[in-house]
């Protein structure tokens, strides 16, 4: 596939269901910096929000303040993200308690990149869940959670074929994951072959693509290259000499991610979920051009009429 094809049907923003990833912010600035984007997405009515938790516990306790805010000042349903990184098995069990207690239902069930980082090896802890598929077993067993976990359309860069990477999805489900939301792609015939490698092996929950609006280009670029995920030709000709012009490089992601967006629904997909890096402009543009309006908005707009 060489692009997206841009279309736009009347209806596509009725059939759309959107969620958004957050990361817990690290100091003042930062958490002010979400606490605006929480602000400027929550009128768009996502599904769920899921907040991001460090290797090891590493943002524990961040994760469960950001966690524990959204449920307590907004009207957005939070997802705690759970991994098993450098955890023994008691303290894993004891954070999904604690957010539990908290209130929350919904988890993100992840084995975790290494603690040294992604590109090194993973080493399960002794006492710990091994992977994955462990973790979300152990959460169906510890209350009634939504739980989503991970997918890769281009495969975990440490998995050594599709085989074993779809043998994996499907150990997840069995062991009680609701959905799975992929890693960021952005060639979607692979999301699509993805999908139908997952239906043939009896995996029939949703495959939510995860979508990463780009706001730096040579960034995502990097990151991708280290995780394993294909960065087309005709993207990076879309981004080329934008380096030093941020007005026209937000302009172009914006309308790469809808076209990502308005081509996968043209295949059927009905649900999406953004990584925002804690960021709500594109995210906002993106589904603006696909139809989703902010309900405040359309309130306003009704006032007015």
């Amino acid at each position: 596939m060489n692009q997206f094809r841009f279309s736009r049907r009347p209806d596509i923003g009725d059939k759309v269901r959107v969620s958004f990833e957050f990361f817990p912010p690290k100091n003042d600035e930062m958490e002010a910096r979400l606490w605006d984007t929480v602000t400027r997405l929550e009128p768009l009515k996502p599904k769920f929000v899921s907040v991001t938790y460090g290797a090891g516990g590493s943002t524990r306790e961040r994760t469960a303040r950001t966690v524990g805010r959204i449920l307590k000042e907004t009207s957005l349903t939070p997802a705690a993200h759970m991994t098993c990184v450098d955890a023994a098995r008691h303290q894993v069990d004891a954070v999904i308690q604690e957010f539990a207690e908290l209130g929350v239902k919904r988890f993100v069930a992840l084995r975790g990149d290494p603690a040294a980082g992604v590109g090194t090896a993973y080493r399960p802890h002794a006492d710990g869940y091994a992977n994955g598929a462990e973790l979300v077993g152990a959460m169906r067993d510890a209350g009634d959670f939504d739980i989503s976990v991970s997918a890769y359309p281009e495969k975990h860069p440490e998995s050594p074929d599709f085989a074993t990477d779809i043998d994996m999805l499907k150990r997840k489900v069995d062991n009680g994951a609701t959905r799975a939301i992929t890693q960021f792609f952005f060639d979607n015939d692979l999301y699509e072959r993805y999908v139908e490698r997952a239906r043939r092996a009896g995996i029939y929950i949703p495959i939510v693509p995860g979508i990463l609006p780009v706001h730096n280009f040579t960034q995502v670029a990097n990151f991708s290259a280290r995780c394993g995920a294909l960065v087309p030709a005709w993207l990076a000709e879309r981004f080329e000499g934008l380096q030093n012009d941020p007005q026209t490089h937000a302009l172009v992601a914006s309308a790469v991610a809808a076209e990502q967006v308005l081509d996968l629904v043209e295949r059927g997909v009905g649900d999406f979920h953004f990584y925002t890096m804690n960021r709500a402009d594109l995210v906002f543009a993106v589904c603006h051009m696909i139809g989703i309006r902010s309900h405040e908005a359309e309130a306003a707009g009704s006032a007015a009429a």
